[in-house]
């Protein structure tokens, strides 16, 4: 991504209504993970660090991110070692396996998503978890997945089907930021219809903030516990199983 829209990331990432409502439903999904007490975590891209103090929480995390700027300001958090890292072959810690790595929102950036997925099972210890979160349908693509340098979006159907080709065992797969999925459509058919481009990241008024936060986020036990039909994204939770 563009070196502005990082720092346009850091900026709004702890109070943006979308960064904070995927954060109350990450720690419900993480929270229902057996996960050994202090497990070793890896965040892979971790952007300008907005999961490290939530990741961090479930055991000794690390993290890795390719752009130079964002890895020095998560690195400036304090929470987490932070290297300079990329997918899918240059993954730092390489004498580390681990028992969750997370990429909240990276795997749409990668060309070789089925080849990274592979080497992120190698990277998994027997057991280990993996947890993914993509953006949703090819059809709401707009101008916000090409100021994000995106190169897909994916369906759950089309993301289980490479997770399991790259020999990962599936434990959970659903659509989320689903109550909000109209409007968002609306206006990512509109913006497109219209050819205006630009990112999502512009932090909106403090009330509607609060109120589109709560929305999204009352949507954190469903994602955990069950599956919703549809979403703006997709989480999925796989697992390295046998050997």
């Amino acid at each position: 991504m563009d070196a502005a829209y990082y720092t346009q990331m850091a900026e709004v990432e702890d109070r943006h209504w979308w960064f904070a409502a995927r954060r109350a439903i990450l720690a419900a999904v993480l929270d229902a993970l057996p996960l050994p007490a202090g497990a070793d975590v890896m965040e892979v891209g971790c952007g300008t660090g907005g999961n490290l103090a939530l990741l961090a929480r479930y055991g000794r995390l690390v993290a890795c991110e390719p752009d130079e700027a964002a890895v020095a300001l998560a690195a400036a958090r304090g929470v987490a070692p932070v290297e300079r890292g990329a997918l899918p072959d240059r993954l730092p810690f390489a004498d580390r396996r681990f028992d969750l790595m997370a990429l909240l929102d990276v795997l749409e950036h990668v060309e070789a998503d089925r080849e990274s997925l592979a080497v992120l099972r190698e990277r998994l210890k027997p057991g280990g978890f993996l947890l993914l979160t993509v953006p949703a349908y090819m059809w709401l693509w707009s101008g916000h997945d090409e100021v994000n340098h995106h190169v897909r979006r994916y369906t759950r159907r089309e993301l289980v089907a490479k997770v399991r080709a790259a020999g990962l065992a599936v434990h959970h797969a659903t659509y989320f930021n689903t109550w909000l999925l109209p409007p968002i459509a609306a206006v990512r058919v509109l913006s497109r219809w219209l050819g205006r481009g630009g990112s999502d990241l512009a932090l909106p008024p403090e009330w509607l903030n609060r109120r589109l936060e709560r929305i999204m986020a009352s949507e954190r036990h469903r994602v955990a516990s069950g599956r919703l039909p549809a979403g703006v994204s997709v989480l999925l939770v796989a697992r390295r199983e046998g050997d």
